[in-house]
């Protein structure tokens, strides 16, 4: 009985556990079918691999990217067929259904550029929703060979003027947005890196002679992502006091989720100045020497330098342009570590630059590193830091190096017999030695540049994200500065040494709130933020003379037995600020765009230190109403806009409201003591220049985004310009920094976008155009006019008007006593230049018979982008230029003298001589009264091919053995061809001066360049 217990028991078990068994079957879930897909995808015209790619399934979350030959796989419990959303910037989405693996997925690059987002001020936006007026540098520009990253600028975008102010390496650039409308603030754009605010203006230690180097080659353009350019008030009143000259956005290269990359870009090459003046060579100016001397002392007959057999034997004689000028060599090389994960991403960069001047002894040297990092630790926290840390090395060409090359006569040696170097010329007038002052000066520049930006964004509920930045940009920058006894220069002074120091900071704050939020058709974008910078400079420089040796150079000051007057200087500056935007659209039709930002600065009165800046735009998307869509089906967009905004400008400096003091010396019981005195008149009223801007544009695009067209006209009134105004003499000062005046700046913008080809040849192009017109308004209470230099400041005239004489042939034989007084000398001779009698007196004098000779206004500029690629090769090349503009020629009214003291053009082979009744030129003559006139004044328009770049892409299955995941070479080149009637060295040339523009004045020459190199990524 016990046995059959026993087994009824275990019968009960084995049914009980049976019964479970059933029961745990039917709850647990069914075993995941790992299925596998794996799938390259690949540009449908040129079928090269993508990567970066995001491949998601529908209706699930799980994605994966495309690898460096546009692999990917997916592992996943569903059952093939499978419908991935297949996505990358720059192509059209793509929504497939897949039946098989492996498989490829053809993506086609999108004509659409609406869902771009582009960097605005405190923020990103989609193309689609911005109001303002904001534009994007074309990223093939981005890879010029240039040292700063201002220079790719040229050429690129609409209303954005750029000219060089020094050809020299490192040399800086005049940018103007819109046209420029102070005449004594500053005229350049703020610059925004990474969130950092910086105005590119070159500090002076007081120590060295040349254009110092250009502060924002100290950013290596390499590492550059991206380029905005804000222009309307719109887009830049949220800067508030420094946005009126326009802002230039700069994003440096971030790191990607996905495989990591090791990227090498190397390239060397040569540069060449682009062209010589022509100069007398010895023979004709030892001719025209003689003629100069003998009109001058005729009594002592006609060879008084050299005679005729002398002549004979000088062959061609010193070639200064020559013997100064070299082809300078160019190479960079740039290093970078990119990649990441989900949660952090990473770039790390580092590069080298070295480029030779095209005059010897001249160069700049960048050695930089870059760290990019962005993470997102937590859920809701985004953190990020943008580092970099470049030096910079320079030796600078001297001052009037190039102007001195010109007119030195071509008889003049560069060594003595002995082999030491001549000295000076024996003329008249004393020149030192070009050559020798170019070798054997010492002139550099050196820096040391840290920026960097560090931010935390914190997501507090949804749409709500608060977010912290902190910024610093450290300078230090040292110049050294060194005359060897040997030369003319340092004779005198048995050697002089100088050092110089200029160290500076400035310190960035931000404090956002940003909210977004869509219900229904409305969708809405608040920020409001308080900001604060601070910056201080602090200059040095010390020197000395008479030394024993010249070996020590500049390293032993106290070698010197004659010590220079050391100097010390110390500047700051702060600047807070409140701002909020809100940006409004219903149903994606309708926008709404307001603004506001009031600045607090340091720079201004007691009672004018806050200002407020305020913007409103709209726009109307006409193309998303449905009558629009039926109507005009070739349209697929248009966007029309409007905006008006106030900005201002801060740029003047520091302390100029106030009285400040400056230092001088009195004799008191026989001893030298201090003292000091006022030097300014205070000015507590003392505030903005204050611009108002009007803009209003629309956006059009074509069959499918194929065309795209941007039109806006603008117009911009600049008023309480900061003027110095003459004052009564009894207040004990000359005048005072006062608000008064005001300028205008309107014109029209076009830019074209087309996509010409897209199938296996891609052909798309970028066209751009701008007129501006420029015209000083007022000029103070009663005032019309007043001169500076060879320049007008005139109501109702444009900035850059050249004030001058007239020129009106040459007097000739037997016209002495009717045209006479028409050449301005006391005693008129025929040869002598005549000049227009302008007010009508019956006589020329200069200083009545002056009038507008001209301006350096363009009449528009232009830029022309063609980016073509065929089956691995690729060409992108820029054609720019300026019509309409006129430049003073300085060094060609130095050449023009014909003084024989100095050389000459050969212009000088047809000035008017006793066989040769010139009406061009005037005769040689030992000391002309210089005028400045009309001749001086010539066309600076210009057609160029600013750059070229041909390059041609290594397949995919070449690289299949290797490592090497792309792999490109190219050719490139800069400043190719030029065509012009500018008898300088250069038309893209200025002063950088807010008033004489234009000028030319000695100005280190612009070089041609012909590079080749290769980038290759792992």
């Amino acid at each position: 009985m016990k046995k059959l217990g026993v087994l009824r028991y275990s019968i009960l078990i084995l049914f009980l556990i049976r019964s479970l068994n059933s029961l745990y079957a039917q709850i647990e879930p069914k075993p995941i079918i790992n299925a596998s897909l794996v799938g390259t995808v690949i540009d449908a015209s040129s079928k090269e691999p993508i990567e970066g790619v995001t491949v998601q399934l529908e209706a699930v979350t799980h994605s994966v990217k495309t690898d460096g030959n546009g692999r990917f796989q997916f592992v996943t419990g569903q059952k093939l067929p499978f419908t991935l959303i297949v996505s990358f910037v720059g192509y059209e989405k793509k929504k497939i259904v897949i039946n098989t693996s492996p498989t490829v997925i053809e993506l086609s690059p999108t004509t659409e550029d609406l869902d771009e987002v582009v960097v605005v001020g405190y923020g990103t936006q989609k193309r689609r929703d911005l109001t303002g007026s904001v534009a994007s540098l074309n990223e093939s520009l981005l890879k010029q060979n240039v040292s700063s990253l201002d220079q790719t600028l040229k050429g690129g975008i609409s209303g954005v003027q750029v000219t060089q102010t020094s050809g020299q390496p490192g040399g800086g650039v005049s940018i103007r947005i819109r046209g420029g409308a102070s005449i004594q603030g500053g005229n350049e754009p703020l610059y925004v890196i990474d969130g950092f605010p910086i105005y590119n203006q070159t500090e002076s230690t007081g120590v060295g002679s040349g254009t110092p180097v250009n502060p924002m080659s100290s950013i290596n353009p390499s590492d550059v992502e991206s380029i905005e350019v804000l222009k309307d008030a719109a887009a830049t009143a949220i800067y508030g006091s420094r946005g009126a000259n326009g802002v230039i956005l700069v994003t440096t290269k971030k790191g990607k989720a996905g495989r990591v990359q090791l990227s090498y870009d190397g390239s060397i090459g040569q540069q060449q100045v682009l062209k010589k003046i022509d100069v007398l060579t010895a023979p004709d100016f030892a001719i025209l020497r003689n003629e100069a001397l003998y009109d001058a002392y005729p009594n002592l007959g006609k060879f008084q330098y050299l005679t005729q057999d002398k002549i004979d034997q000088l062959g061609s004689g010193t070639n200064w342009q020559k013997e100064a000028f070299q082809n300078g060599q160019i190479t960079n090389h740039q290093l970078s570590l990119s990649g990441g994960a989900e949660q952090v991403q990473y770039f790390i960069g580092a590069n080298y630059f070295d480029q030779d001047g095209v005059i010897k002894n001249t160069d700049f040297k960048r050695l930089g590193f870059r760290s990019n990092i962005n993470a997102n630790p937590f859920k809701r926290l985004n953190v990020g830091a943008n580092f970099s840390i470049n030096r910079t090395t320079s030796q600078i060409a001297p001052s009037g190096i190039v102007n001195a090359l010109l007119i030195m006569p071509p008889t003049a040696t560069i060594y003595d017999a002995d082999g030491s170097y001549t000295l000076r010329n024996p003329f008249e007038n004393i020149f030192a030695n070009p050559i020798a002052t170019l070798k054997e000066t010492t002139n550099t520049s050196n820096a040391l540049r840290i920026l960097g930006t560090s931010f935390a964004q914190y997501d507090i509920i949804e749409g709500l994200q608060a977010k912290v930045l902190l910024g610093v940009d450290l300078n230090n920058r040292t110049d050294k500065f060194y005359l060897p006894s040997y030369i003319y220069e340092g004779a005198g002074n048995n050697g002089k040494a100088n050092l110089g120091n200029l160290d500076s900071y400035s310190w960035l704050n931000e404090n956002t709130l940003n909210y977004t939020t869509s219900f229904q058709d409305h969708h809405l974008n608040a920020l409001v933020g308080f900001t604060q910078q601070e910056a201080k400079n602090e200059t040095f420089n010390a020197g000395a003379e008479n030394f024993v040796t010249d070996d020590l150079l500049y390293n032993s000051l106290q070698s010197g037995s004659t010590l220079v007057r050391p100097n010390s200087d110390a500047y700051s500056w702060i600047l807070h600020s409140y701002l909020a935007r809100v940006n409004y659209n219903y149903a994606n039709k309708y926008y709404l765009s307001a603004s506001i930002r009031r600045d607090g600065s340091s720079r201004f009165g007691a009672d004018n230190k806050w200002g407020n800046f305020p913007s409103l735009a709209f726009s109307w998307r006409a193309s998303n109403e449905s009558f629009f869509k039926e109507t005009f089906s070739a349209i697929n967009d248009l966007k029309i806009r409007a905006s008006f905004g106030t900005t201002g400008n801060q740029e003047i400096g520091q302390y100029q409201s106030l009285s400040t003091l400056y230092n001088l010396n009195y004799l008191f019981g026989n001893k030298i003591v201090t003292g000091f005195a006022s030097q300014r008149i205070p000015n507590k009223n003392l505030g903005w220049e204050t611009t108002y801007q009007y803009d209003g544009g629309f956006d059009i695009a074509l069959f499918n985004s194929k065309l795209q067209f941007t039109l806006d006209y603008y117009y911009k009134k600049t008023t309480d310009l900061l003027l110095n105004v003459e004052i009564p003499w009894t207040s004990g000062y000359a005048s005072s920094l006062q608000n008064f005046g005001s300028v205008s700046n309107k014109g029209f913008e076009f830019g074209l976008k087309t996509r010409n080809l897209n199938g296996k040849f891609v052909w798309n192009t970028d066209v751009n155009f701008s007129f501006n017109r420029n015209q000083v308004l007022t000029i103070g209470t009663g005032a019309q006019s007043y001169i500076s230099g060879n320049y007008i400041i005139k109501v109702g005239e444009p900035l850059g008007t050249f004030y001058g004489t007239q020129i009106d042939g040459i007097l000739q034989k037997g016209e002495e006593s009717t045209k006479g007084l028409f050449t301005g000398n006391a005693i008129p001779k025929a040869g002598d230049r005549l000049y227009k009698d302008i007010d009508g007196d019956g006589k020329f004098t200069t200083a009545n018979d002056r009038g507008i000779i001209g301006n350096a206004q363009p009449d528009f500029i232009f830029g022309l982008t063609n980016t073509l690629s065929y089956r691995g090769f690729d060409l992108t090349f820029l054609i720019q230029g300026t019509v309409g503009n006129e430049l003073l020629n300085i060094n060609r009214q130095n050449l023009e003298m014909f003084t024989g003291q100095q050389n000459a053009s050969t212009d000088a082979l047809d000035r008017w001589t006793e066989t040769n009744a010139s009406q061009s030129y005037p005769r040689a003559k030992l000391d002309p009264a210089p005028i400045f006139s009309d001749q001086f004044v010539e066309n600076g328009s210009f057609v160029r091919l600013k750059s070229f770049q041909f390059g041609y892409t290594i397949p995919k299955h070449v690289l299949n053995a290797t490592r090497i995941s792309n792999l490109n070479v190219y050719l490139s080149g800069q400043n190719l061809l030029t065509w012009s009637k500018y008898k300088g060295f250069d038309p893209e040339v200025t002063s950088g001066s807010n008033v004489q523009i234009g000028t030319d004045s000695g100005i280190y020459p612009a070089s041609r360049s012909l590079t080749v190199g290769l980038s290759l990524t792992f």
